[in-house]
């Protein structure tokens, strides 16, 4: 990779391991539904000026309501109940093993021998946190959590629907096809005074959080991150999210005062170990044809 490229791809991992911080700090104002509406609603401006990618609204949807939707909407959640910001930013990226799983699940891809490996140490990884579950939040927050990178993977595969298609129009549309529903969801499990009551009444933290949600961790760092994907191959793109946690529980501990207790630190590092070994090994040659969709 360039050296411009390679400090691309540090910068999007260090803004989306931020990105924990400001949903942590949104989440004093916003309700889970609210706050992860205006993410996608100010990322989703851009389709004012872009046409919809050349995709069916079924796999915008489905693409949407996986990648966007569930993944995000259960951080916010997981996170306003009291699973720390450093721990999320972890967890969250176990969504390698199971992206790994489900397309050797669903479309045959068997992992190679050090991602097998790369998936066994993750999954210990996982197993030590959660025997840290129920001391300081409740095993039906983490249960939320987990929801995060199981739609995180599941996305990861249903993106593959959506191939030669820009990737700056694509994510906006996306954005858009997630905020509505989410809108509505927001309406009816809040209510409209009480929303409308968050809106106005927002502080300037509040507001820098959500536009900087919106803007600079989804719309120009998933465009960013998309670009790098298309110039290079993954396996030198993708281990530069492995930064993420790390910059998400540096900066919680500093922004928080987030500790981690021996286990908990243990199983943190033996997930993301986990998760470089898969990453890091060589992949299998032999590419897998999906079926083409309407």
């Amino acid at each position: 990779m360039k050296p411009a490229d390679v400090c691309v791809a540090v910068l999007v991992a260090v803004i989306w391991g931020l990105a924990f911080v400001a949903s942590r700090i949104a989440l004093n104002e916003f309700s889970p539904e609210l706050m992860t509406t205006l993410r996608f609603a100010i990322a989703a401006l851009p389709c004012l000026f872009v046409a919809r990618p050349n995709v069916s609204w079924g796999v915008l949807a489905s693409i949407a309501f996986t990648l966007f939707l569930g993944q995000f909407l259960a951080q916010a959640f997981a996170i306003a109940h009291g699973v720390p910001v450093g721990l999320s930013s972890v967890i969250v990226q176990s969504q390698a093993l199971f992206t790994i799983g489900f397309a050797a699940l669903l479309f045959g891809e068997r992992p190679g021998a050090w991602q097998g490996v790369g998936i066994g140490v993750a999954t210990v990884g996982l197993l030590m946190i959660c025997g840290t579950v129920g001391y300081d939040f409740s095993v039906g927050a983490f249960a939320i959590l987990m929801i995060s990178p199981l739609s995180f993977a599941a996305g990861n595969l249903l993106l593959r629907r959506a191939v030669g298609v820009p990737m700056f129009d694509l994510f906006a549309w996306l954005c858009l096809v997630a905020a509505l529903p989410l809108f509505a969801l927001t309406l009816v499990s809040n209510g409209p005074e009480p929303t409308w009551h968050a809106l106005t009444h927002m502080s300037l933290t509040g507001l820098i959080c959500v536009i900087s949600l919106g803007t600079v961790s989804t719309s120009i760092a998933y465009w960013l991150w998309g670009r790098l994907l298309r110039d290079y191959p993954a396996a030198q793109v993708v281990p530069f999210a492995l930064l993420v946690p790390f910059v998400g529980s540096a900066a919680s501990s500093m922004a928080f005062g987030e500790t981690f207790g021996p286990l908990r630190l243990a199983g943190m590092v033996t997930v993301i170990g986990g998760i470089a070994v898969m990453l890091l090994s060589k992949r299998p040659t032999e590419k897998q044809v999906l079926p083409k969709v309407a």
